[in-house]
């Protein structure tokens, strides 16, 4: 098996992190590559870092079985887009936060190798959103945690109005609205209010960022719809964010349209987790404080 390195190369430890990796894919007799932007990025590689092969990004989700994305959430999030013309598994190694997402951890790396090493994991499939602008044509956003729509730098509120499937749904003012998918849910949504999904759930869930009403509450649907979303503000510009990472401004009136991707994100997992283990550990849910 060959496994693609793409590391966080803003990280203040990254080389150490990458350095042991990499001893430990020797040791398990795996191949690899390491992402050239490591290279790029820092003049005094390790000895073992050093006499490795690099590639191109791009190139490395062609030669690779399976691609180890190095950091933490966000870094899973940055390679998950870059790899999204591919079909190609993630394996998330987390040296960031939370590691919700990038649930291998450095301390078990070892025996996680040797997990897969020996074929006990398997590859799970993912939902991923895309979205259209009145604005962009042409231009496809694409979202595997959520795509987030807020009024930028506009102290006041905003005016979004909801259709689902060509029906009217409900116009409200708000700071914004977050479309998550099942994977996402735990993210900025959960910070709103909205619901934890499963990440087998088809489904999409909308949630109003700080709605000027009590009746707004998030709303769960079916993965098949298309989602219409007009935004109005009296400022010069709104933003439409995905991911947290690729931000777009665009003058009002703006018409987004949000829909299920035919790609897919493919996650890779061993046996000895799973996601509502992750959920409690890392998340805490479920846990009575009372019990401490």
């Amino acid at each position: 098996m060959r496994i693609g390195i793409i590391p966080n190369i803003s990280k203040e430890k990254i080389l150490t992190v990458v350095e042991f990796f990499v001893e430990k894919l020797r040791e398990n007799d795996f191949d690899f590559v390491i992402n050239k932007n490591l290279k790029d990025s820092h003049k005094d590689l390790p000895e073992n870092i050093r006499k490795a092969e690099f590639q191109e990004g791009n190139e490395i989700f062609k030669s690779c079985d399976m691609v180890a994305s190095i950091g933490g959430d966000g870094t899973m999030l940055h390679t998950a887009y870059l790899a999204r013309e591919s079909s190609i598994p993630i394996m998330g190694v987390n040296f960031g936060k939370l590691g919700f997402l990038a649930e291998f951890d450095m301390k078990t790396i070892d025996s996680s190798l040797r997990e897969i090493k020996l074929g006990q994991y398997f590859i799970e499939e993912r939902m991923v959103l895309e979205g259209e602008c009145s604005l962009c044509e042409g231009k496809i956003m694409f979202a595997a945690n959520d795509i987030v729509i807020d009024k930028g730098g506009w102290p006041k509120m905003i005016e979004l109005s909801l259709r689902v499937d060509n029906h009217y749904v409900t116009t409200m003012s708000a700071d914004g609205l977050i479309l998550a998918t099942p994977t996402g849910s735990t993210g900025y949504s959960l910070s709103t209010g909205g619901p934890i999904v499963s990440p087998g759930a088809d489904v999409i869930a909308i949630s109003p960022i700080s709605p000027h009403s009590l009746t707004i509450r998030p709303l769960v649907l079916a993965s098949n719809k298309k989602i219409a979303i007009r935004v109005e503000s009296q400022h010069t510009s709104i933003q439409i964010n995905c991911d947290g990472q690729r931000v777009y401004s665009y003058t009002p009136p703006v018409d987004i349209l949000v829909y299920k991707s035919s790609k897919k994100l493919r996650l890779v997992h061993t046996f000895s987790t799973n996601y509502f283990k992750i959920l409690r550990e890392k998340l805490f849910w479920g846990i009575d404080a009372r019990k401490f």
